[in-house]
Formats: C-alpha cells, structure tokens, sequence
C-alpha cells in the first residue's frame, strides 16, 4: 500500500460550509490525522446525521453515507456489526445528536461499538438558522426563544458519562495541535469513543467559546489534562487545581507544589464525573477553568466482537442453523 497523504482524502466537492465555520478546521485535522493511521482509504466509512457538520463525507475521499436526522449512530452500528473490520467513524452535531438523536446516541455508548464519534458542538442550530439547541446556555436568545430559552442544556460529557461510555473527551476547532492528538486517542480506544468538539458558528452563535481559543485568556480558562499529570493552569502555568475532599479548588502555585494538585487518572471514574461538571455553575471565589482532554477511557468488551463470537459458538454446538426451528422456539404446540 502505498503512503497516504491528506491530499487522499480531500474529494472534488466544493466545501459549502459558511467562510470563517470552525468545520472547516476540524475537516483539515481529519485528513491530516487519517493517513498517519495505517488504514486504506477504502476501509473508512464517516456516516453522518442532518447539519452543518454532516455534509462531512461529500469532503472526505473514503466511504460515506450522508444518512438521516439523528440516526447516524444507529446505521454505523448495523455497519459496524456486519463489517468489524472497518474504521467507521460518526461525525453529529449537539442537534442532531442529542435531540432527535438522543436515544440513539445512548445506547450506542452503552453497547460500545468500536466506532469514533465527532460531536461538533456550536450550541445552536447552525443548518436550519439560529434556533436553539440541547446545549445552548439558558436564557439563549435565538430566532426560536426571542425571550430568552427555558430549557436546561445537556452536558455532553457527563451525560456520556452517565450512559457508560468507555472513552469520553474534549477538544476545539482553534487548537489543531490538540485536535489532532485527541482524534489519534479516540481512533486507538478500542470501544466508542466520544469526542466532543467545541465549534464556532460564526453567523449565528459567533464567539461561543471565544475565552477558551483566544490567546489572551485561554490559558486562564481551559485546563489540559494528561493522564498521570497535575491540573495546571495559567499563564505562567501559576495556578492548580486541588480536590478539597471532593471539591474542586483553585490555588496559588506559590502556596501549593505540583504534588499537591489533583493528579489525572483517566481510569478514575469518580473523578471523572467531577471532570466533567467543572464548569458547571462556578462560584465567583473559585472560578474553575474548563478541562480540555481525555477524562475518560476504559477497556470493555465491544459489542461487535460479542456478537460475532456468539454466532461463531451456536455454529459451533448446533451446526447450521434452521431459521423455522428458531422462530418456532422451545414452546410450541399442537392444536386438535
């Protein structure tokens, strides 16, 4: 086989994203990561949902399906059942996947399929223009809540979480480094991997995560975890976070030592939960910074590998199988 490079992976379409959308950054880091992985070109398949984020596989030179609302989760599992050998990947938005995809997405998780999905997060809905979605902020003013939404939006993560999901991490469009090393981890996790992407649309959300991916406060706002790593912050990298029994707590690194500080454990499914929830509602005297990384990654067993096994021992003790008998079942009987 011969070497591939991201000009591979790049197809004839015109690019029909809004100039200036994030999408157009998450779809380089893609066809730069996908030649460094070993995988011919026509052992990939990207399925995607309805959005602005799933017109990705007209741009991308590998097997595709632009399939339907929401249920791209559920034909990348019937694909991933019947051909384990392919690296499927599911690229959604926060719309498409956790509204009408929203159940889909769960059980996937917790079947764990050994697939990679691409959570292009913008909190908005960027394709049908400027509604809000799941994960917009309360009080959103939109095209939809012109006086401000009521709903409470979901968590990404901690809903993952909460579906036992084996890999869960977070990334942004404007940290290609990042990106880049964070598409690497969910495509080397062997079970579903749930890869959350802070997007921005910057026609009708602009500016959405704009203190986390601009140089001048990203540092005090975004913590990067490494497994094994103390959470350190900060321009000067000054700060630390430290667990107050199970609290988070901002402190001065020059009252604390790097041993002192929470050390990441992507295994520690406790502290993964606090992860998780770092932002949410943030005290004015321990104002937390949002985590960026891997949170979450375990070994299970994937569901295709099971399932495949399992029809590989009935073939073993019974032989070729007889559909009748097996509708039929073990209780039947006859009518006079």
């Amino acid at each position: 086989m011969s070497t591939l490079t991201a000009k591979d992976f790049v197809t004839d379409q015109e690019v029909r994203w809004c100039p200036g959308c994030g999408d157009y950054s998450i779809l380089k880091q893609v066809q730069t990561v996908l030649p460094t992985l070993g995988i011919p070109r026509e052992n990939i398949a990207i399925i995607s949902g309805i959005g602005c984020s799933s017109r990705f596989p007209y741009y991308m030179n590998t097997y595709g399906m632009h399939s339907i609302h929401g249920r791209a989760t559920a034909i990348a599992s019937g694909l991933k059942a019947s051909r384990p050998d392919l690296s499927v990947w599911i690229v959604t938005g926060d719309g498409d996947s956790m509204s009408i995809g929203g159940n889909h997405l769960i059980h996937l998780l917790r079947r764990n399929f050994n697939v990679q999905i691409l959570l292009f997060n913008n909190q908005i809905y960027g394709l049908t223009k400027g509604q809000y979605s799941p994960t917009s902020e309360e009080n959103k003013i939109t095209k939809s809540t012109p006086f401000g939404s009521l709903d409470h939006p979901f968590n990404p993560g901690a809903l993952a979480l909460g579906a036992d999901a084996t890999f869960i991490a977070r990334s942004m469009d404007r940290d290609p480094k990042h990106l880049q090393e964070m598409l690497r981890r969910s495509h080397a996790h062997q079970g579903t991997s749930f890869l959350e992407i802070y997007q921005n649309c910057n026609i009708f959300n602009d500016m959405a995560f704009e203190v986390f991916t601009e140089k001048g406060s990203k540092p005090e706002e975004a913590v990067f975890v490494e497994h094994g790593n103390p959470l350190l912050f900060g321009a000067n990298q000054d700060k630390g976070i430290r667990l107050d029994g199970f609290k988070p707590q901002v402190v001065s690194m020059s009252d604390y030592s790097a041993d002192d500080l929470w050390i990441h454990d992507e295994k520690d499914i406790y502290k993964a939960q606090i992860l998780t929830r770092l932002f949410d509602n943030p005290t004015s005297d321990n104002h937390l910074p949002r985590p960026f990384g891997v949170f979450y990654a375990i070994d299970r067993p994937c569901y295709e590998e099971q399932l495949h096994a399992q029809v590989a021992h009935a073939l073993s003790v019974k032989g070729k199988g007889d559909l009748d008998k097996l509708i039929a079942g073990n209780e039947t009987w006859t009518v006079l």
